[in-house]
């Protein structure tokens, strides 16, 4: 695990759901800075769920009456977005975190964000094993290591790994009275105790964000794709 890294950080506010699927799978397959880590942070213009890459639409439509619905470019179940933080990681094929295996990947994601629920003041906790039951929606019942709060799960994600780098896409519930720019913050600061990170903003360019607008129309927003299977 290298200590002092550079890390780079995309804000880029509210989008609309198939757009904000498309600037993740573009991260993935021709990210605007290939060899460095980046987290992206992001938001919604309208409520919406998505649903895993592999995941029958039908099966993930009788899951929740949020429309619409759209097919992300990781796994995973249903997860809505009503007010929910969301945020992308994307680690090139080179660097550790894309080494670990995806059980490993997943428990360290989410004792980073517990570290910053504790920075902020909120008792979190990480489950210890999976809860009983079929996996539905997203946030019905607690995978291991998912984060905990007064028992609930309130932080999810889903891992996609190719030859041209680790996606990991997350949705954080936030807990009544939480607030997002402090826990960002901490959540930031706790990367720089524990990796050394250094953060640098990132603004794409008009080139690469045509790119994902190209890809938004073409694919994300197409009920030919999302309800392809």
């Amino acid at each position: 695990m290298a200590q002092g890294e550079h890390w780079r950080l995309i804000d880029s506010g509210d989008g609309t759901p198939a757009f904000n699927m498309a600037f993740d799978e573009q991260l993935l397959e021709s990210p605007p800075e290939p060899d460095l880590p980046i987290l992206r942070l992001y938001g919604w213009s309208i409520p919406a769920a998505t649903f895993g890459y592999s995941q029958r639409y039908a099966d993930a439509a009788r899951l929740t009456a949020l429309r619409p619905l759209v097919r992300r470019p990781t796994g995973g179940g249903v997860v809505p977005h009503e007010g929910d933080w969301t945020y992308t990681l994307r680690f090139p094929p080179g660097h550790w975190w894309y080494g670990l295996r995806a059980r490993q990947s997943y428990e360290q994601l989410h004792a980073w964000l517990h570290a910053a629920f504790g920075h902020v003041g909120l008792a979190t906790q990480l489950a210890a094993t999976a809860a009983a039951g079929a996996p539905t929606h997203c946030f019905v019942r607690a995978e291991q290591f998912d984060v905990l709060w007064q028992g609930a799960k309130i932080a999810g994600a889903a891992q996609r790994r190719t030859r041209q780098g680790l996606l990991i896409q997350g949705s954080v519930q936030p807990p009544a009275g939480a607030r997002r720019e402090p826990w960002i913050a901490a959540w930031l600061e706790e990367a720089t105790l524990a990796w050394g990170v250094r953060w640098s903003p990132l603004a794409p360019d008009a080139a690469w964000l045509a790119g994902v607008q190209e890809l938004t129309v073409r694919k994300f927003s197409q009920d030919a794709y999302n309800q392809r299977r």
